[in-house]
């Protein structure tokens, strides 16, 4: 039986493209499209898809990880040792800086006229708006605070490590998606991991900071300033990245063709400008925000060899309880390790980095004594990336970091949960 010859639509006369024209087709049209997408960091579904869950499963995983030592440690340091019923599942994470960021949001900085002048004053001026700013947006559609901050670490540790693995890429492209797992990897399992779960401001501050640093790293000038702008307002750490952006921008551009762009580089000082004015127009003091670090953290200036010699002394004179000295231990490791990373960025010439790791020791480096260190390794990007690129020239460094570094996450993941910091 003969088969009927499908129909077929009459053909269409050809078109000619317009100039300009966004039905415009062919190998032109096909390079300005992939150009756009790179510019705006893209690639294709696939890839992105690919790279990126298994940067997001990682991130998931080790999240499953802190929650589980949450569980755990809660039923295994309860504060009574005969104890038969535990304490509620948030109060593990409901503990030391969170309530600063929690009465700011609740309360606003200066309560009541209530201020420096007042007896048992918290300090609290001596923390950036930021985070409790979006404590208190998300409050209005999460009821419980605590809840609220959970949510606004976990969401902002997605981003930055997504952010991670992309600034990981572009230091080694050879290397693509396995560097940037690698240095994911590191900085999850880094010892003060558990701040990035908390409701503290680390995973806020990357979720802004690591993308900015990507923009400029594509040189994409006003998305880098509107974000470090915003990583400002939560962390004084943001005029150390917006230094590090500025030299970047020197460094790449030609400033006679970019200097519209300035602007933009400028931007991320507003929020500091604006809150060191918030505060004088309520205490009348310029420096209310050292003032409030040297009151509470005993941040007033110190040479950088009076600071090494006094942490010294805390570690290892015995003039501390033995939790407060391992701290110190800590504290006086990691200056060493930023010291190191110092000069391997500066050995390499890599000027915006050593720029930002630079001040961040100088800030933390020139107090009475060194405090909260190891916390800030969460916010130096480029050791990570260093290091990722590293373990993989020398297989041994990724066996050697988890066996190492991983159960000392543990160990100081348990006792901040438990509520036993001594720092």
């Amino acid at each position: 039986m003969a088969t009927a010859t499908p129909m077929r639509p009459p053909a269409q006369p050809a078109r000619t493209p317009v100039p300009g024209s966004t039905t415009a087709t062919g190998p032109g049209t096909s390079r300005r499209r992939r150009g756009l997408g790179r510019r705006l960091g893209l690639r294709s579904r696939r890839r992105i898809g690919l790279d990126d869950r298994n940067v997001l499963l990682l991130y998931v995983l080790t999240r499953a990880g802190i929650w589980t030592t949450a569980y755990c440690t809660r039923w295994l340091f309860a504060g009574d040792r005969k104890a038969r019923d535990v304490p509620p599942a948030l109060s593990s994470w409901g503990q030391w800086d969170w309530w600063h960021y929690l009465h700011i949001a609740q309360e606003g900085y200066f309560p009541g006229g209530a201020g420096p002048w007042t007896d048992g004053w918290d300090n609290r001026e001596a923390f950036f708006p930021g985070f409790p700013l979006v404590l208190r947006a998300v409050h209005v559609v999460i009821p419980e605070w605590t809840v609220a901050g959970l949510l606004i670490s976990f969401v902002s540790g997605a981003v930055a490590v997504l952010a991670l693995a992309r600034i990981a890429r572009l230091h080694l492209p050879a290397a693509d998606s396995a560097l940037g797992q690698r240095a994911v990897l590191f900085f999850l399992l880094s010892p003060c991991a558990v701040f990035l779960a908390a409701g503290y401001t680390e995973s806020l501050f990357l979720a802004l900071a690591l993308p900015a640093w990507l923009a400029a790293r594509r040189r994409n000038w006003p998305l880098a300033g509107i974000l470090a702008c915003l990583a400002t307002g939560v962390r004084v750490s943001g005029l150390f990245l917006a230094a590090a952006i500025a030299v970047h921008f020197v460094v790449a551009t030609d400033l006679r063709k970019q200097w519209r762009s300035i602007p933009w580089i400028a931007l991320p000082a507003l929020p500091a400008a604006l809150y060191t004015w918030f505060l004088h127009a309520h205490t009348g003091d310029w420096m209310a925000w050292n003032h409030a670090q040297e009151r509470g953290w005993y941040r007033n200036f110190h040479a950088p060899w009076e600071a090494w010699q006094n942490t010294w002394k805390a570690a290892f004179a015995h003039t501390q309880s033995t939790g407060y000295a391992v701290m110190f231990q800590a504290e006086l490791v990691t200056m060493a390790v930023g010291l190191l990373l110092l000069g391997v960025l500066l050995r390499r010439r890599r000027w915006p980095e050593a720029v930002y790791i630079g001040l961040s020791l100088w800030a933390l480096g020139t107090s009475y004594w060194y405090t909260s260190i190891p916390r800030a390794t969460l916010l130096w990007w480029p050791m990570w990336v260093l290091l990722a690129a590293w373990s993989l020239r020398r297989p041994w460094v990724k066996s050697a970091y988890v066996c190492v570094v991983a159960p000392l996450s543990t160990v100081l993941a348990v006792t901040f949960l438990s509520g036993r910091w001594a720092g």
